[in-house]
């Protein structure tokens, strides 16, 4: 890379120093003799040539002046200007203005020369910056990988998790029309007027001599029967007697299930099977 500046400013200078000492050659060579001509020409040149070299030895060792800095721009400024003042007095004045600004340009790229070398790094350290930027670059792919893998994994999972919702979806409905089927067909055979008559027929060979009043069991809400205090057990007669007391307390007489809330109601305590049995010896 130091070749790649040094060696433009190179050559440019020395282009500007051929050119600058044939101009001073040509243009003072037919006022004066010539070795006085050539020593004016190595003059800005050899001026140019020394500031430049101190300008590169202070730059070397870290330095820099001004005044050393000001004196090469002079040079410079100098070669150009005795270019363009013989382009002006020249035959051909627009071919030597083409080339009246190398003196300025083969300055400036010692100036650009001077800045790399200002910046520049070792191998080491700019192996160190490529390695640096490398394992960057290698992690932003690394998360850029993790990023989609897991939104395609939450992608999955929410597709699982509406697929199942969809299917408990449609249990559930299915169930829902098979309870609101049976219920339906309970409620129609509970509100028929011949289901307690077809009941009592199958049941009159088993009990015979026995009316029972038959009700199918209603499905809905339920009301909360209230605690019982622990009393005494009634007898088989004495359970009896009340059960027929409260069957027949209201004409038509009571269903069973009216009997037991009544019954229980009143804070009679009885097991369900004792109050079946008295229900059917007394109905």
């Amino acid at each position: 890379m130091n070749a790649k500046t040094v060696l433009p400013a190179v050559a440019m200078t020395a282009v500007s120093m051929v050119l600058t000492l044939a101009v001073v050659m040509m243009w003072l060579g037919t006022a004066v003799p010539w070795p006085v001509a050539l020593v004016v020409g190595l003059g800005i040149d050899g001026g140019w040539l020394a500031t430049l070299a101190y300008e590169r030895r202070l730059a070397a060792q870290g330095d820099h002046s001004n005044a050393v800095t000001a004196v090469g721009w002079s040079f410079g400024l100098l070669a150009a200007g005795v270019l363009v003042a013989h382009a002006l007095t020249a035959d051909h004045s627009g071919a030597w203005l083409a080339v009246a600004w190398l003196p300025i340009a083969a300055k400036a790229l010692w100036l650009v020369h001077g800045l790399w070398e200002r910046t520049a790094l070792t191998p080491s350290a700019l192996g160190a910056i490529r390695g640096i930027q490398q394992e960057a670059r290698d992690e932003a792919a690394v998360a850029r990988a993790r990023l989609r893998a897991e939104a395609a994994t939450e992608e999955t999972r929410l597709t699982a998790v509406t697929q199942a919702g969809a299917r408990v979806a449609r249990v559930q409905a299915r169930t829902a029309d098979t309870l609101a089927g049976a219920w339906s067909t309970l409620e129609r055979a509970r509100a028929g007027e011949d289901t307690g008559r077809a009941l009592t027929s199958v049941t009159a060979r088993v009990t015979p001599g026995v009316t029972s009043r038959w009700d199918l069991p209603v499905w809905g809400p339920t009301e909360a029967v209230p605690a019982l205090d622990a009393g005494p057990a009634l007898t088989d007669a004495e359970l009896d007697t009340l059960v027929d007391s409260i069957r027949h307390s209201q004409t038509p007489a009571l269903s069973y299930r009216e009997m037991a809330a009544r019954f229980r109601a009143a804070g009679h305590s009885a097991s369900e099977v004792r109050l079946r049995s008295a229900w059917k010896r007394v109905a």
